[in-house]
């Protein structure tokens, strides 16, 4: 992969998504949980709130359970439980720069979790503003390139407002603003045009390309890191290349 961090292209590319289904909604349902619960139940109102019901329904989470992760955000339902936000910072293989957002119930727990997991892959936490400066957050959508017809994703994206628009070796990604990012996305909607991944992420200034051992090193962190229950997100600074990836691949 070229350019910015795409980890959640990876996972789209290894079907880590799909053998994760069941873990992937507990999260969203915590993200939908605690947008409720600070902004309101309102999705107009609420654009976090609105981002978080976006990202379930693209993962087919059934409408009831939107609801009601909703209603026990706002209080109108027993048993719901309350979250705190944490963002933890630290580096991976060969120096990569980490940052891990958190939705718990026991920050001792979590900080002993992760701290555990960047250790056990050759990383180690940091402190706060060690590597959040490289990161900007941004609007990103990524496309097929096989899939797609190139420059009509760039018409389409630059009417719509985007930042920038970048050609990899396999897909096209697509950077906006914040505040663009929903204009941009629905314009790909009301055209039809399939996205692999459309969210908002951490987008990195400088990547760090990885090759060999550290590659595969780092692709294990990323999945064990989300693979625990508090994580909800991982952005990271590398810059893995299509044929390492399908040797990585071809050597599991």
């Amino acid at each position: 992969m070229s350019g910015h961090s795409k980890w959640s292209s990876i996972k789209h590319k290894k079907g880590l998504a799909d053998a994760k289904r069941g873990k992937i909604f507990t999260k969203l349902i915590k993200e939908i949980t605690t947008a409720a619960r600070i902004g309101g139940g309102d999705p107009e109102s609420n654009a976090r709130l609105r981002v978080a019901i976006a990202q379930a329904k693209a993962e087919n989470m059934p409408k009831e359970n939107i609801e009601r992760a909703i209603k026990k955000g706002i209080g109108a339902l027993e048993g719901g439980e309350s979250y705190e936000e944490y963002t933890y910072e630290g580096y991976g293989p060969a120096g990569v720069a980490i940052l891990i957002e958190t939705l718990t119930d026991n920050k001792k727990r979590t900080t002993a979790e992760i701290r555990h997991i960047l250790s056990r892959f050759g990383g180690n936490l940091g402190e706060a503003g060690c590597v959040s400066w490289l990161f900007g957050k941004k609007g990103y959508i990524s496309f097929d390139k096989s899939k797609v017809d190139e420059d009509e994703i760039m018409e389409l994206a630059l009417d719509a407002g985007a930042e920038d628009i970048v050609s990899g070796e396999d897909e096209i990604e697509v950077i906006t603003d914040i505040s663009n990012f929903e204009s941009v996305k629905k314009k790909f909607d009301s055209n039809n045009i399939k996205y692999n991944v459309a969210e908002i992420s951490m987008i990195p200034q400088t990547t760090v390309k990885l090759e060999g051992k550290n590659a595969e090193t780092m692709l294990k962190l990323m999945e064990t890191l989300e693979d625990s229950d508090d994580v909800q997100k991982v952005y990271a600074n590398f810059d893995i290349s299509l044929n390492e990836m399908e040797k990585i691949a071809v050597n599991k």
